[in-house]
């Protein structure tokens, strides 16, 4: 991968902290959408909190301490100068597969899975998401030291090569649609840095092709799943089940929605994980169509600023991270709200912010923090 000499002379620069003109730079914008999404995630916090929302341990009052935990390492990472970053790839690879490999170790979960570390009493922690930021930054070191053949195949080979170990680890648990997530990040992220576009079609065209052999490799419940999208009905109270009734909610909520905590689906109890894979369907329930439209412009607007960090900063390693942060962020948008109203297959995958869960949203803040940390330093990054 590469690891970035520095010179003694250059130290003083790399460890200080930030100079009075660098918090200039700050991007209000990005934390303005951050902090605007995470309010509505604890919006549908509140109304998943089965009436008793202040109550110890509710889904309120536990995204209210994963919020202030989140605040706390989106303004260290801020802080880090994120170029010490490129320095240690491989140490960083070696924390993601370790935390991965903890996790199938002493990892817990409903129907045998293995996906939750307690890390204390009561609390659950899902590593695979702090994962998702590491690969991030080890791709980005990884292609920003390849940057004269970033064009080339052995370099799009190389990467994929680096994702194989995460992404069979998390399949493992099983976790499809995490796993996903980084076939995802790992697309943007060779799009975005300037990989061929021949060798990436042709990969995405293999893939699909192979699309068969790895739908056999699932497990029956997987596979039912991920296909009960196309015809709900044929198993309304089996695999079909979690897409009707979110099919139900979404229709239900109509232009303006029934007003927070009125939602009959969520209510009732009739949606299945409505605070964490189908809380945007609460929240379309609740809230309505409009509801649902300030979020999708939130989320634009957060995924712009992102990927204009990276442009700014003229660094293939700030462009390649700042394009695997948005690649997740989109992904993850996309897949969950296709699953909702029942165009994309159920995955499990989480809305960044709307979907209760601490792992999530200590992730995506680390990773958003990192981008404000290159944002801040882009004046002083040719110097590396």
């Amino acid at each position: 991968m590469g690891v970035m000499r520095v010179e003694r002379s250059e130290m003083r620069t790399v460890i200080a902290r930030p100079q009075s003109a660098t918090w200039q730079a700050f991007d209000l914008q990005l934390v303005i959408y951050t902090l605007a999404l995470a309010i509505i995630g604890l919006l549908m916090a509140w109304t998943n909190s089965s009436g008793s929302p202040l109550a110890p341990g509710s889904t309120f009052t536990r995204g209210l301490m994963w919020l202030a935990i989140a605040i706390v390492a989106f303004t260290f990472t801020a802080a880090f100068d994120y170029r010490w970053l490129r320095t240690l790839p491989w140490l960083l690879y070696a924390v993601s597969i370790g935390l991965l490999v903890l996790t199938l170790a002493v990892g817990t979960g409903l129907g045998g899975a293995q996906r939750w570390v307690s890390i204390l009493p009561g609390i659950q922690f899902q590593f695979s998401e702090i994962s998702k930021i590491l690969m991030v930054a080890v791709l980005a070191a990884y292609l920003a030291a390849r940057r004269d053949s970033i064009r080339q195949l052995w370099t799009l080979i190389g990467a994929g090569v680096l994702v194989v170990p995460p992404f069979v680890l998390v399949m493992v648990q099983p976790d499809l649609g995490t796993a996903l997530v980084f076939g995802a990040i790992l697309f943007g992220m060779l799009f975005l840095s300037g990989a061929s576009l021949r060798w990436l079609s042709l990969t995405a065209g293999g893939l699909l092709a192979a699309m068969p052999v790895l739908l056999s490799a699932l497990q029956d419940y997987q596979r039912r799943r991920l296909l009960s999208f196309l015809d709900p009905l044929a198993d309304p109270l089996g695999s079909g089940y979690q897409v009707l009734q979110s099919q139900i909610a979404v229709g239900s909520g109509g232009l303006f929605g029934k007003g927070l905590t009125n939602g009959s689906q969520a209510g009732s109890d009739f949606l299945p994980v409505q605070s964490t894979d189908f809380a945007f369907a609460v929240l379309l329930e609740e809230l309505g169509f409009v509801g649902g439209v300030v979020v999708f412009i939130l989320f634009v607007g957060l995924i712009w600023r992102v990927l204009l960090v990276g442009w700014r900063a003229e660094d293939l390693f700030a462009v390649a991270f700042a394009a695997g942060i948005g690649s997740m962020i989109l992904f993850q948008l996309l897949v969950n709200v296709g699953m909702i109203v029942g165009i994309m297959p159920v995955t499990g995958i989480p809305l960044p912010f709307i979907t209760h869960g601490g792992a999530s949203l200590i992730s995506v803040a680390i990773g958003l923090g990192f981008l404000q940390s290159i944002n801040m330093r882009r004046s002083e990054s040719r110097t590396w």
